[in-house]
């Protein structure tokens, strides 16, 4: 860690205006701009792009080569996999400047987004959600939500250790690793 509370590989690009937290790794040929907020223990692996004004929070775990764009917020917790994509414009034109027409992204808290996903931009990831490899994001996604496909479909439930949850015929579901126990109503998953 450096004098600063951080780590940076020397070929990582780290701009002045950034706020980066208390042990957090910047890893081989990422960039971090101007304005970027950065939370405590954050994982940024090698060719990530974290532009200005983005909001990481603590404990962000981002896999190689992501791009996370002006406009995407990620509450703790939260793992970006390789590869996976934020969209932060709706109707992209090269030759139309729309700097100023970025659209907000918020990710929950503990959610995981799997390899080459896209998300895009204006959609709410719920608390604890579970995007699966490949998938395109293309609406708001319940928390602990299970999401897989193109364009995404809820198929599912999963606990906050990432186990896939089945409900009973009263509506209750346990978590096979952490013991925890989840209740489905209403069309809306709480743990109990």
């Amino acid at each position: 860690m450096s004098d600063k509370g951080f780590f940076a590989h020397e070929t990582a690009v780290v701009d002045d205006g950034c706020e980066i937290g208390n042990g957090t790794r910047i890893w081989h040929f990422s960039h971090v701009m101007s304005g970027a907020r950065l939370g405590e223990n954050c994982n940024l692996g090698q060719n990530v792009l974290v532009s200005d004004d983005v909001i990481l929070g603590n404990n962000v775990k981002v896999q190689n080569n992501v791009s996370i764009y002006t406009g995407v917020i990620c509450e703790d917790d939260v793992f970006l996999g390789p590869s996976m994509v934020f969209t932060n414009i709706v109707n992209p034109r090269s030759a139309v400047i729309r700097k100023g027409a970025y659209v907000k992204t918020l990710v929950g808290k503990g959610a995981s987004i799997g390899a080459n996903a896209t998300i895009i931009c204006g959609n709410k990831l719920g608390e604890f959600c579970f995007i699966g490899a490949g998938a395109v994001i293309t609406k708001d996604v319940p928390a602990y939500a299970l999401v897989v496909g193109n364009p995404g479909k809820h198929v599912g439930w999963m606990s906050e250790y990432g186990h896939r949850l089945h409900f009973d015929e009263e509506n209750l579901a346990v978590c096979p690793e952490s013991g925890d126990n989840y209740k489905l109503k209403n069309g809306e998953v709480i743990k109990v």
